[in-house]
């Protein structure tokens, strides 16, 4: 890679953005005037494809409906040193892809995340703000605490991401799923702040809040369960061992105090109870082994790409060259 004209694509994933696509190609190519512009439509029925292809942009398709699908699609496909992600919903500020992608080279960072910063009231539908928030929350409790705004969709990153990045996600789930990549791959990452604003008249959402946060929700649960199972399976197992525990506790009076076990059912449950509840935890345990031994395959087949191959410069002097 040469770093003084790095390969950089742009990467737009489209649905139904006929009333938006052109002013998004339009600015992305002024701000990043060396860069490719990539818009995979999502089948689309409002001629989307057509207008990003008279705007300028390299216009795929994928089939299968979800923005996961494509999301995997884009990163199969195109081969770059960087590559800039944003929705074509002309909500994110284009002006602000030359800091993110110098910021990435200047810190030698593999993923740069768009934190949403506006004013608007507009800019976010109702609940959306909360639930960005209660979702980056959990997601930060389990995984670490480095992204504010997990589901933002503006986002830089580097070739050894996204050629390392397995897209098991197949809809608005491929947002938290990038994030704790670099999370669970300990990934040098940076947030930094960019403008949001409201969708123009004409263009509408395709995020369901309630239906797409259940999604998102459960996703970060399977996540949990698969990235860290001692946790998932280790809690569980304690929270039955403790529940089986109490539930012991009068048949074991009964016992002491009597010589008898009066309460046979309660103390048959209170055992199982407590059997499942150890074996929960040595799943656990077993689990982590497993999960560790994959992560340090990923982390190996990421270290295996090469990072950014800077030369040793100043920023001002890479700028004047």
């Amino acid at each position: 890679m040469d770093i003084l004209s790095p390969r950089i694509a742009v990467l737009v994933p489209c649905f139904n953005e006929a009333a938006t696509v052109a002013d998004v190609i339009s600015a992305f190519s002024s701000s990043l005037p060396t860069a490719t512009i990539y818009v995979y439509d999502n089948n689309s029925t409002d001629g989307t494809a057509v207008i990003a292809r008279a705007a300028g942009a390299i216009v795929r398709s994928e089939t299968r409906q979800g923005k996961g699908y494509v999301v995997s699609r884009m990163f199969s496909d195109i081969d770059a040193d960087i590559y800039v992600m944003v929705d074509g919903d002309n909500t994110y500020d284009a002006s602000a892809a030359p800091r993110l992608v110098a910021h990435m080279i200047e810190h030698r960072l593999d993923f740069v995340n768009g934190l949403r910063q506006s004013d608007a009231i507009e800019a976010y539908r109702r609940g959306h703000r909360f639930g960005n928030w209660a979702l980056s929350s959990l997601v930060q409790a389990f995984f670490g605490r480095q992204f504010a705004d997990m589901l933002s969709g503006y986002k830089v990153l580097s070739r050894r991401f996204v050629k390392t990045f397995p897209a098991m996600s197949s809809g608005f789930e491929t947002e938290t799923e990038l994030a704790i990549h670099s999370l669970r791959l300990r990934m040098p990452s940076a947030e930094l702040p960019t403008q949001y604003r409201e969708r123009p008249e004409g263009s509408q959402s395709k995020l369901n809040t309630y239906r797409d946060g259940f999604k998102i929700l459960l996703f970060i649960a399977r996540l949990v369960k698969d990235e860290r199972p001692l946790m998932f399976f280790g809690g569980a197992g304690l929270v039955l061992l403790a529940f089986g525990l109490l539930l012991g506790i009068p048949v074991i009076i009964d016992f002491a105090e009597f010589g008898i076990v009066p309460r046979l059912p309660t103390a048959l449950l209170s055992v199982g109870i407590v059997i499942i509840g150890v074996l929960s935890m040595c799943m656990g345990l077993l689990l982590d082994m497993v999960a560790r031994t994959r992560v340090e395959a990923k982390r190996l087949a990421y270290l295996a790409i090469p990072a950014f191959d800077l030369p040793t410069l100043s920023l001002s002097d890479r700028k004047a060259a």
